[in-house]
């Protein structure tokens, strides 16, 4: 997820929010990964951003991420980064989330496997949503919320 967290930070996960609401845009989740050579029979978590919402139409161009045919402004991200296609989400295809799914990414799009590998996460596997990081000490504090503008 560099450049807003680095490998081996660690971070507090909040178990309870989803079981109120639905996880937002934005928000950064914890959640089982699909088995892969990385995370085989083992559990797996990973940490993405959610990206796509159940219903929305989700496509790639030119290396940015569009919503409903509308460029996502990810402000969180340096402006020269670039999201590449993966084997679910290619160039020139639009995918529309199924309900109870989420499209994830991690902020490390050249070097992510997410929902552009392996397509949408069901929201039940979804283990929560990361609020604090405490370690290391220079990035204590509250995961920063992010907003679009749609």
């Amino acid at each position: 997820m560099v450049p807003n967290f680095i490998d081996k930070e660690f971070l507090l996960t909040d178990k309870i929010t989803y079981r109120l609401r639905e996880p937002i845009r934005g928000d950064v989740v914890v959640f089982k990964a699909p088995p892969s050579e990385a995370c085989s029979e083992e559990e797996c978590e990973y940490i993405k951003r959610v990206i796509g919402m159940p219903g929305e139409t989700i496509s790639l161009k030119d290396g940015k991420v569009y919503i409903n045919d509308l460029l996502l402004d990810e402000n969180y991200l340096p402006s020269d980064f670039v999201t590449d296609p993966g084997n679910y989400l290619a160039v020139g295809i639009s995918i529309t989330v199924p309900e109870g799914n989420y499209i994830l990414m991690g902020d490390n799009r050249s070097h992510s496997r997410d929902s552009r590998e392996f397509g949408p996460i069901n929201k039940k596997s979804i283990v929560g949503r990361a609020f604090f990081s405490y370690w290391p000490p220079d990035s204590f504090g509250v995961i920063p919320k992010i907003s679009y503008a749609f």
